[in-house]
């Protein structure tokens, strides 16, 4: 598993870089001395796991992981224990507290370990959801069955994930990464960091900030098109 060490202080990289030298199933494959350090060395490298301060010269551990696309499995590595919470609404696989006791990070490994093979698993067993599946959608006391094909656009919100469709917009308890797994790529477009559109809803696109594109659904959204996903997006609808 490629792993890449973020952190301002150098002595704590050496430290986590000793104490992972048993664990023969970490390759550490770069460091990174802050947010815009870790976020190009993540876009080039593509780790499967980052080990992540969150208290850094300019920006934050939890701005950096905003800014990425896609992240990988995240273990925060901090001398704050206030940010605990937050760090797991990021889907954090562990938080470890400087200095990192070996027997936690043992278990953090273990828990990498085993979150692993279980998306093997998953992704050997799984179908992807296509556009004419139908799915129970509830949210609170009102409940849909609703075709995948009806559904515009999903939009994340932390952990849940906004649905919209004709003219409601129920939240769901799933993030958009697990639903980018399981939605057939064919017909849903992961727009940017916050947002997976249904490619048959797009009604206008036009150029937009960055190299980006912007998109019109149909039902009236805007959602704009980073930049690295516009590349993948021109790749696609293109003849």
């Amino acid at each position: 598993m490629k792993a890449i060490i973020v952190d301002d202080e150098r002595l704590a990289r050496t430290e986590l870089r000793r104490l992972l030298l048993p664990f023969k199933e970490i390759e550490i494959i770069a460091e990174a001395v802050n947010a815009k350090d870790a976020a190009e060395k993540i876009t080039q490298l593509n780790p499967d796991l980052i080990f992540l301060d969150i208290q850094m010269p300019g920006k934050n551990g939890f701005e950096l992981l905003e800014e990425l696309e896609s992240a990988p499995e995240v273990i925060f590595t901090t001398a704050y224990d206030e940010y605990a919470l937050k760090a797991f609404e990021f889907n954090a696989l562990d938080y470890l507290l400087k200095p990192i006791e070996p027997h936690r990070l043992e278990e953090a490994i273990k828990r990498v370990t085993a979150k692993t093979k279980a998306d093997k698993f998953v992704s050997t067993e799984k179908q992807y959801l296509m556009a004419e599946d139908q799915v129970f959608v509830k949210d609170g006391d009102r409940c849909w069955f609703v075709k995948l094909s009806e559904i515009r656009l999903f939009e994340s919100e932390g952990n849940y994930a906004r649905l919209y469709f004709n003219d409601f917009k129920p939240l769901i308890l799933r993030t958009l990464n697990s639903l980018d797994d399981r939605l057939d790529p064919r017909t849903f477009f992961r727009a940017n960091r916050k947002h997976i559109v249904n490619l048959k809803w797009i009604d206008n696109i036009e150029p937009w900030l960055n190299g980006g594109l912007l998109v019109k659904l149909k039902g009236g959204q805007k959602v704009e098109v980073s930049r690295r996903q516009s590349v993948k997006f021109r790749d696609m609808l293109s003849l």
